[in-house]
């Protein structure tokens, strides 16, 4: 699903990005609803980036990468911690892209996304390769999503990969 986001484009440099989790749902501007195996997963673009809500009976989490003002968490490189009986593993990485190379990537991961059953990408004004792209699944019992945060302004793009699953049992 593809939608043009009506509002200003928040997010000036890759490196304002921060990361949270369990930040209680923010204001969104596009929301997409989908049902992974036994989790009820919500993808919301923000003014200032992308949030992803988890529910199912193990818990709930809820992932937050965006231009938070005040906040004190950079967005990491690595994160790998247990939410309760999660497991939760997240990586970023930012790559410098020339304008001719960055345009190509915009359209290729936008056609993407926008083609996808369970994808969800917003076009910022301004742009048409200002956007942010998520796109989730379910995958040998866990859910997984990528993301991707284009600043044309910078030929930057940073992408994001997240795995959440139950943590699995060694037996003895």
């Amino acid at each position: 699903m593809l939608t043009t986001l009506t509002t200003a484009y928040t997010d000036t440099r890759a490196a304002d990005l921060a990361w949270c989790l369990d930040k209680e749902p923010l204001p969104a501007l596009a929301v997409r609803d989908l049902q992974l195996g036994d989790a009820r997963v919500q993808l919301r673009l923000l003014g200032a980036s992308h949030q992803v809500i988890l529910e199912e009976e193990n818990g709930r989490c809820s992932e937050t990468v965006a231009c938070m003002p005040g906040s004190s968490t950079p967005l990491p490189l690595g994160v790998s911690t247990r939410i309760g009986e999660w497991e939760y593993e997240f990586a970023a990485h930012v790559e410098t892209l020339s304008r001719g190379s960055f345009a190509g990537r915009a359209q290729e991961l936008l056609a993407l996304v926008a083609e996808h059953p369970h994808g969800l990408a917003g076009r910022f004004p301004g742009s048409p390769h200002a956007f942010t792209a998520l796109l989730a699944q379910w995958y040998d019992g866990q859910v997984r999503w990528r993301t991707w945060h284009a600043y044309p302004q910078e030929g930057r793009l940073v992408s994001t990969r997240t795995r959440l699953g139950v943590r699995a049992t060694v037996p003895l």
